[in-house]
């Protein structure tokens, strides 16, 4: 049996990325996706999954890591949203990583933007991305940062309940594709 670790990047003291047209906060939107893909994956495969967080909690980076050790998680997901000004869907693995882990982040990133575009084909896919990010950097297994659009400029599709489920479950069904897991498919 598999096991995952979902990171709902940001938390607690830490609100991570801000919309400043109606306040909206990475830290809440980042623990909705994971809290929707680990019920799916929970649902409908034999994965255990583990989140770094349940709730509003600040966790710092390394413990993260750290969390998905001590479960001897066998995947490892960070999920964000970006900010800056930009506008679509991107992935991170970090600088060094292995063919295992480059297979993970393409399985997650087009189960993610397939479903991105079924919905909104206008989103942009700014592609599969290599990064120094402590979570990747810190991780023993292969791990994967996802940038699910931006605050700034995608707040109408981030605040919208059924997108972030869906969204979750495109995080989940990409991982359950990756490890054929095939009640999921």
């Amino acid at each position: 049996m598999y096991k995952i670790v979902l990171d709902p990047g940001h938390g607690g003291e830490d609100p991570g990325a801000i919309s400043l047209e109606n306040g909206l906060r990475e830290k809440d939107i980042t623990l909705k996706i994971a809290l929707y893909a680990k019920e799916f994956l929970l649902k409908n495969s034999l994965a255990r999954v583990k989140l770094t967080r349940e709730n509003d909690v600040f966790i710092k980076l390394r413990e993260r890591s750290k969390i998905a050790k001590r479960f001897k998680a066998d995947f490892f997901v960070s999920i964000h949203v970006n900010a800056g000004g930009g506008t679509g869907f991107e992935s991170y693995i970090y600088l060094e990583t292995k063919d295992l882990t480059l297979a993970f982040q393409q399985s997650l990133h087009n189960e993610i933007i397939n479903t991105l575009h079924h919905q909104h084909e206008s989103i942009p896919n700014r592609g599969l991305k290599r990064a120094n990010y402590a979570v990747l950097r810190e991780t023993s297994m292969p791990a994967v940062l996802t940038e699910n659009l931006f605050i700034e400029r995608d707040f109408e599709l981030l605040k919208d309940e059924m997108f972030l489920k869906d969204l979750g479950e495109a995080h989940a069904r990409g991982i359950a594709k990756f490890l054929k897991l095939e009640t999921l498919i």
